[in-house]
């Protein structure tokens, strides 16, 4: 057993924060919540009553690897930026880029409180041998595009290898998206999802330009297209952007296997839009956050997603009751860990996956915050600086501004090694 002491806990699953000692069991599971200070154990963190303990953050749609195309063809619309200044410098990445890619973003993700991540991107096989190796959480797909049967046997394969391991990797098939698909070749990955059990990380109505081809394209409505090709019956279907998703067609995805992933920066950055998330919402489906590859964001810090999420639909909607602090928090945490195939992830609570992030409350902009407004200091007030440890399975990876089972410098160095090989400079 190990013990984080004296800490202000929150998750979705509370009214309120509240003092306690969260004890950790051998199995990386959190065993029991305890009044403060009365739990034994092998003390691996004390809170010292100045730190508030919340579940691991979840970003549920990225491409890790792109942090070495991060500044790429900047403020250009999506499929010019693709087309002009990602698709060839993608031509010329191995294997090892991918996992010096996945690497550095680790590093990022890591110091900010993300736990877990939800990844779509090639030599995937990379990756999650390079999260195993780092304690990461995630859940991996192969990009597909095309009608490739190779592309899915890797997928498959890759599914085969690792989906299970250490309880900390899921494997999800990665159709790229609608326009890049064939409908033919879609429903082809579905059954083959559904005969082996695993989810799909789908990019969805990400621009106008994507929906208004739509009925043309397909002769159908989305919904009717998610339900024809046989999404909708997979095991976790998880919809990233969702940006021009017709509110009146939202009803035929609340159910409890579908997940839309929200991506506000990413989705503000391309122009693409906002997501009908205030809708989402009302509507009672499960809604994730994430902040997409580091080259269209350009970081990969959920505690700005966060922040940007809870502000830009108060905006758009002129109404300061939307889209609220701990919906937002919920999104980020608990949300995101459904999507991603990992139910028992995304809360402090017993029996759920001790996947926990320290925040340091000692700081000026943490005055006046209290069991009962911790929602609204962490979204508003609180940034990735503020961690002070983040903790997955019960294992401590980053703590005091230190990568515990990462060489920072070496990654560093790679990194810019990379980098160069890339783009040339």
């Amino acid at each position: 057993m190990s013990v984080i002491r004296n800490v202000l806990i929150w998750d979705s699953g509370r009214e309120n924060a509240e003092w306690g000692d969260i004890v950790i069991g051998d199995d990386g599971a959190i065993a029991e919540i305890a009044p403060a200070q009365t739990s034994r154990g092998d003390v691996l963190f004390d809170g010292r009553g100045h730190t508030l303990a919340m579940p691991g953050l979840v970003n549920a749609h990225t491409h890790a690897s792109m942090t070495l195309l991060r500044g790429l063809g900047e403020e250009l619309p999506l499929l010019e930026w693709l087309e002009r200044k990602i698709f060839p410098v993608e031509e010329r990445i191995n294997p090892r880029h991918i996992r010096i890619g996945a690497e550095l973003a680790f590093l990022e993700m890591l110091s900010g409180g993300t736990t877990c991540f939800a990844d779509m991107y090639f030599f995937m096989r990379e990756v999650a041998s390079a999260a195993l190796n780092a304690g990461m959480r995630c859940s991996l797909s192969r990009g597909i595009t095309g009608d490739d049967p190779a592309k899915l046997n890797e997928n498959l394969t890759l599914a085969e290898e690792f989906d299970g391991r250490d309880g900390r990797v899921r494997i999800q098939l990665g159709p790229h998206a609608p326009y890049t698909v064939p409908r033919t070749a879609l429903e082809k990955i579905v059954q083959a999802a559904k005969d082996k059990g695993l989810g799909v990380h789908f990019h969805w109505l990400e621009t106008k330009g994507e929906f208004e081809s739509f009925k043309s394209g397909f002769g159908m409505k989305p919904a009717d297209y998610l339900e024809r090709t046989g999404l909708l019956g997979v095991k976790e279907l998880s919809l990233a952007h969702c940006v021009w998703f017709p509110v009146e067609e939202l009803e035929h995805v609340k159910l409890d296997n579908v997940t839309l992933v929200h991506n506000p920066k990413s989705n503000l950055k391309l122009g693409s839009g906002y997501a009908p998330i205030k809708e989402m919402l009302e509507t009672g489906v499960n809604v994730a956050l994430g902040t997409d590859g580091a080259a269209s964001n350009n970081r990969l810090d959920m505690w700005d997603e966060m922040r940007t999420a809870a502000l830009m639909h108060k905006g758009y909607h002129g109404n300061p009751t939307l889209v609220s602090a701990r919906e937002v928090l919920r999104m980020a945490t608990a949300g995101g860990a459904k999507g991603a195939g990992f139910p028992s992830a995304g809360m402090i609570t017993p029996s759920y996956a001790a996947d926990v992030v320290l925040v340091d409350l000692d700081q000026p902009h943490y005055v006046g915050i209290d069991p009962t407004n911790a929602p609204e200091f962490l979204v508003y007030a609180g940034s990735s600086r503020d961690v002070r440890a983040t903790i997955i399975a019960g294992k401590m990876l980053y703590q005091g501004g230190k990568h515990l089972t990462l060489d920072r410098e070496e990654i560093m160095a790679k990194a810019k090694e990379a980098r160069k090989e890339l783009t040339g400079k």
